[in-house]
């Protein structure tokens, strides 16, 4: 009698552990199911900011070329709603891959703020960006000069050469302020070998000027034009200069191929980028 119950006990105890095990597998093919199931998504741009966020590994992958995914730029680009500002996605892309680009190196201290002057449009326009990548906010939108070698209405002409008054394309580091001839100003140097490393020794700085004004683009149809510095309205330059001084990211962009052909930063960090 003893031996019947305590085979019906192993039995029962056989039964008990075999119904657990069969739970238990079935619980580790549940992730495999499900990932089958479930279809791959490319990635949500992040609410954070773009300076401090890792990119995911699948982007990466997919671009090969550097962590500044043209997802996330697309959402900064949207964010900031730039398009409305008047400055274009392909442009803001140029900045954002070279910005982070020069950043992985190194070049850039200050990494909460970036500049983009685009010389491809009129003068008439309103062509800086001052843009505070922490905060997401265009801290200024205005006029900026080009220089006066470099075209009348458009800067179509680019050099690195001294005394040449010609604008000088690619990316900058903003420096130290002092007070010159054009009042406060602020010395860039030019991050770019052969494209703009002479921008120091040919004085080409940010100030303000008075011939960067709407008045004298409603005189004589566009904007009063420099040494080959980016020059600021007269009302405005201080704050600009006080907000960008000190290490931040200045990229001046024209439609040259010579520069596209030329930049070392172009080169190693868009390549899939095609320059129309």
């Amino acid at each position: 009698m003893k031996s019947n119950i305590i085979t019906m006990k192993n039995r029962s105890r056989k039964r008990v552990q075999l119904f657990f095990s069969s739970i238990f597998i079935c619980l580790l093919h549940l992730p495999f199911v499900f990932a089958k199931m479930k279809p791959k998504v490319a990635g949500t741009p992040p609410e954070t900011s773009f300076v401090n966020m890792p990119v995911p590994n699948e982007l990466m992958a997919a671009e090969e070329i550097n962590p500044a995914s043209s997802l996330i730029i697309n959402s900064m680009y949207d964010s900031l709603k730039l398009a409305s500002a008047g400055l274009s996605k392909q442009v803001f892309e140029y900045a954002m891959r070279g910005f982070d680009y020069l950043k992985s190196k190194g070049k850039i201290a200050n990494q909460n703020i970036i500049t983009i002057a685009d010389f491809s449009k009129s003068s008439c326009k309103k062509r800086l960006f001052v843009i505070d990548l922490r905060n997401y906010k265009i801290l200024f939108n205005t006029y900026v000069a080009h220089g006066m070698n470099s075209g009348q209405e458009f800067a179509k002409y680019f050099s690195n050469i001294p005394e040449s008054n010609k604008s000088s394309l690619g990316f900058y580091q903003t420096s130290t302020t002092y007070q010159g001839k054009n009042g406060y100003s602020m010395h860039l140097t030019g991050l770019e070998r052969g494209i703009n490393d002479n921008a120091y020794n040919r004085d080409i700085v940010m100030h303000g000027a008075p011939y960067v004004s709407e008045n004298l683009i409603q005189a004589q149809g566009f904007l009063g034009r420099s040494q080959g510095c980016p020059a600021v309205p007269q009302k405005q330059h201080k704050q600009i200069i006080d907000r960008i001084k000190n290490g931040t990211c200045l990229f001046i962009f024209g439609e040259d191929r010579n520069y596209f052909q030329r930049s070392v930063v172009v080169k190693s960090t868009m390549p899939l980028l095609a320059y129309k």
